[in-house]
């Protein structure tokens, strides 16, 4: 289990990265403000997500602490 959280955080990090430079791209190009916004909020998630999965796997792991 602590295997599959840490690989699903992984790949929510991977797709946090993702969106912001996405994000960034579209607010540099000045195109729509409202899909820069967009991708902010939708960061912002998965960031929580990511917070969220990475407290998980601390969790289930014991956090490091000797067993």
């Amino acid at each position: 289990m602590s295997s599959f959280t840490t690989v699903l955080t992984l790949i929510v990090m991977g797709l946090v990265v993702l969106v912001l430079i996405r994000g960034l791209f579209n607010m540099l190009k000045g195109t729509d403000a409202n899909k820069s916004n967009k991708l902010m909020q939708m960061r912002v998630l998965l960031q929580a997500i990511a917070i969220v999965l990475i407290m998980l796997t601390l969790w289930i792991t014991g956090g490091g602490r000797p067993t």
